[in-house]
């Protein structure tokens, strides 16, 4: 046993760089350091995932000469382990004075006080922050296999994960750059869906799965070359079982993380269509099959088969929705998507609260397109692990491109279109090279 003070300090170390060393350093200038590692969890509470596993960030830190012992921080807050291990300092770099962990800063103080510990902080090191090293692995990329568990790690670590939707490359860096500060913490999507209603407008075609396998994977391909972020496919009806293996180890090789498969047969047509399409779904037992096969065909433990459930859509009731919920469950889907076309989210609520009580509980995914009035808030409080936003990118596109075709018919010009219009250095500054 040791006889010097014990030394707290919280990292995330998804990136070790100077700045952490410089509080590694002065920590153990003041005694035993043992380093409170925030679990994936509780940096998804306020950041993006961090690139490397809470495993793998806990070798890492471990092996550091500074460092004596590595515990879990499992939230921002500090308290919990505050309270654990009354150490006699807390050592911190000193831009948590601001911001997010502001408040997690100010809870570390009082309750220093509690029993006389002191919080000890490090000028920030100039020049060098996380931020930046997650900008440059962003331009470097990622693997297909990193890719592909991410949407894991996610449902495993957030609350909800949010999907939007991409159609090609440029709506990919919109997905993968857009942030915002909500409530004080950065809120940005998690991935991205492939949609097929997306995919097959943007090259003018009909929402029937008249765009093949092969054309989709090339918009993956162009997604992929200027992207990081998880990829949930939309796999339509999955088409025969023996041609469905062969998709699932396409999308796998890719580095997609998940396709979606929903049950209904015979020629594809949009589900918000309604009653205006002749649409049938298909046999339990059918279905059930098709997605045994897919997880079969998997080759990783990462990569999701999700069912998506048209029973509500189709009018066949939420009875029929829930036994088939449980029947795909049981065939080993990894989630259900539960989708609708009421102007509310009612029947979804009704449909999770049945479904939470299943003795296997896997994740419900939504896609409130009709219902967009819904906030993720409430999806959270009804137990939806991923919702995703399937054609509001396309959506939003369309009308400015038809507004600014006629704008320059209509007066024999492109001036007076300029004001919807982004400016040409907005335009190359999305692809940063340009500008280089």
């Amino acid at each position: 046993m040791t006889s010097r003070p014990l030394v707290y300090v919280g990292m995330s170390a998804d990136l070790i760089h100077p700045g952490h060393i410089n509080v590694l350093e002065r920590a153990s200038e003041l005694g035993e350091v043992l380093v409170g590692l925030l679990t994936d969890h509780a940096i998804a509470s306020y950041k993006r995932l961090p690139h490397m596993t809470f495993e793998q960030r806990h070798r890492v830190v471990s092996s550091l000469a500074m460092v004596s012992r590595v515990v879990p921080q499992e939230t921002l807050d500090y308290v919990p382990n505050l309270r654990r291990f009354h150490p006699s300092f807390v050592v911190h770099g000193d831009d948590w004075r601001s911001g997010v962990q502001a408040e997690a800063r100010a809870r570390v103080i009082e309750t220093l006080t509690e029993w006389g510990g002191q919080l000890v902080e490090v000028a920030y090191t100039e020049g060098i922050s996380s931020s930046q090293l997650h900008g440059a692995l962003q331009q470097i990329g990622t693997t297909p296999s990193i890719r592909m568990s991410r949407l894991r790690r996610l449902l495993d670590s957030k609350p909800i994960v949010r999907i939007m939707e991409a159609h090609n490359g440029l709506s990919g860096l919109v997905v993968e750059n857009t942030t915002v500060i909500r409530e004080g913490r950065t809120a940005e999507f998690d991935g991205m869906w492939s949609s097929s209603l997306t995919d097959s407008l943007s090259r003018g075609k009909p929402d029937t799965e008249a765009v093949d396998l092969s054309l989709r994977l090339q918009t993956i391909n162009d997604i992929f070359e200027v992207t990081t972020k998880p990829l949930v496919f939309d796999g339509d009806t999955g088409g025969r079982p023996e041609h469905f293996s062969y998709t699932v180890r396409s999308l796998e090789r890719l580095g997609v993380s998940a396709v979606v498969v929903e049950d209904k047969q015979g020629l594809k047509r949009n589900s918000l269509l309604g009653a205006r399409a002749e649409q049938a779904q298909a046999d339990i037992e059918e279905f059930h099959e098709l997605i045994q096969t897919g997880k079969r065909s998997q080759v990783t433990s990462d990569f999701m088969v999700i069912a998506r459930i048209e029973s509500l859509i189709l009018g066949m009731g939420l009875d029929d929705a829930v036994n088939r919920a449980a029947a795909y469950i049981d065939g080993g889907s990894d989630a259900i998507m539960i989708h609708s076309r009421k102007s509310t989210a009612h029947e979804i609520f009704e449909f999770t609260s049945r479904v939470r009580k299943f003795s296997k509980e896997v994740p419900i995914v939504v896609v409130p397109t009709t219902y967009s009035q819904v906030t993720e808030n409430e999806l959270i409080d009804n137990g939806i692990r991923m919702v995703i936003y399937a054609n509001q990118l396309l959506r939003a596109a369309y009308p400015r491109m038809c507004e600014s075709a006629r704008s320059i018919l209509d007066h024999g010009s492109a001036k007076e279109a300029e004001s919807i219009l982004a400016s040409m250095s907005e335009v190359l500054s999305i692809v940063p090279e340009n500008i280089k």
